[in-house]
């Protein structure tokens, strides 16, 4: 049970944590050669156009998780950032709703479309997580179901007759809801990020940033890194499968200024100036969702959209899912894992 002071516990939990030594999977790596000097044009430049074509055809997946106190926003968030009602409010109990008493998993899936391109988005709500008197092991359903998630396309990897396109269900992104205290992380906040980091692509935000000063929101961002970083928790992007300079310089900024990001998630629209903007109104003014000098949200939606979507959808693949798939085929003695109606009925009642 998490009681007392949040800053006590967080100092102790500093202090008598010793990072756990991770093993670290194998990362594909890049194809190496000796240059080779053209005489002609081949094309071998339009596998670009190629991959693109056949994107535009077949769509991709891309599930992301929100987890979070009751009243940070999350749903709202979510919507924000895909411009349309993809995820269903769950926080705010009403009077007449009781709050979960276990950690419930709802999942709830979009197709999107823009400029011909398809995205069947997944999104996951947590509804229940850090509501109750005793948090204890709060986090055990959403690692199961994530885990879940890998078991069932791993099952469909190794069927002898498996499907031209695996569906893919396993959670690419984890969006972690941070209270916009000022203070420090709670021992919740810690715990869940140093159990689910192992599993998953955290990426950590601070909810409703427009409660702070910005000197105030400065302050806990840095306080916040350095919390993490005492208590060996590893945040996306993972300093380990940064795969070159390129990568490290630009994963480097993310990590040592963008994170985590302070948001702001509305969608309301207001007239600034003659346009229509995203915002959220207060006594002081519009609160501008995607104004850089209000909030990071631009920053958050471009580093998960953007910029880094196919590099969390690959790190989920090559790293996480694989971890998990050498420790499954490890403990059945090599063997591929025996498909039971029973478990195959238990997973699908999570979607």
């Amino acid at each position: 049970m998490f009681k007392g002071s949040a800053d006590n516990k967080s100092e102790t939990i500093m202090s008598d944590q010793v990072p756990e030594t991770r093993p670290k999977p194998a990362v594909p790596m890049k194809p190496t050669g000796i240059s080779t000097n053209l005489l002609g044009y081949i094309g071998i430049d339009t596998i670009i156009e190629q991959m693109r074509k056949k994107t535009m055809k077949t769509g991709f997946d891309f599930n992301i998780m929100v987890v979070g106190q009751s009243g940070l926003g999350k749903s709202t968030l979510v919507n924000t950032l895909f411009k349309s009602q993809v995820s269903r409010k769950s926080a705010g109990w009403s009077r007449e709703e009781k709050i979960p008493k276990t950690v419930e998993i709802k999942a709830i899936s979009h197709v999107i479309e823009e400029a011909g391109v398809k995205m069947k988005l997944t999104v996951v709500d947590t509804p229940g997580f850090g509501d109750q008197i005793n948090n204890e092991n709060c986090w055990d359903p959403i690692e199961k179901y994530i885990n879940e998630q890998y078991e069932k396309f791993l099952k469909e990897e190794v069927n002898i007759a498996r499907k031209k396109r695996i569906p893919d269900t396993r959670v690419h992104c984890c969006l972690y809801f941070i209270s916009p205290t000022g203070h420090s992380l709670r021992p919740l906040d810690l715990e869940f990020m140093r159990h689910l980091s192992k599993v998953v692509n955290i990426i950590p935000v601070i909810a409703k940033a427009d409660t702070m000063t910005l000197e105030e929101k400065t302050e806990f961002k840095q306080r916040v890194r350095k919390e993490l970083e005492v208590n060996g928790i590893e945040f996306y992007p993972q300093k380990e499968f940064d795969e070159d300079l390129e990568d490290k310089t630009e994963n480097d900024k993310i990590r040592q200024e963008s994170m985590p990001f302070a948001v702001v998630g509305s969608d309301k629209e207001f007239q600034v100036n003659g346009k229509r903007v995203l915002g959220r109104k207060t006594p002081w003014g519009i609160i501008e969702v995607e104004n850089l000098a209000h909030c990071e949200f631009a920053l958050l939606r471009d580093f998960v959209i953007r910029t880094h979507l196919q590099d969390l959808k690959e790190v989920t693949h090559n790293i996480h899912y694989e971890t998990y798939r050498a420790k499954r085929l490890n403990d059945n003695g090599g063997l591929p894992p025996v498909s039971t109606a029973e478990g195959s009925e238990a997973t699908e009642s999570n979607v």
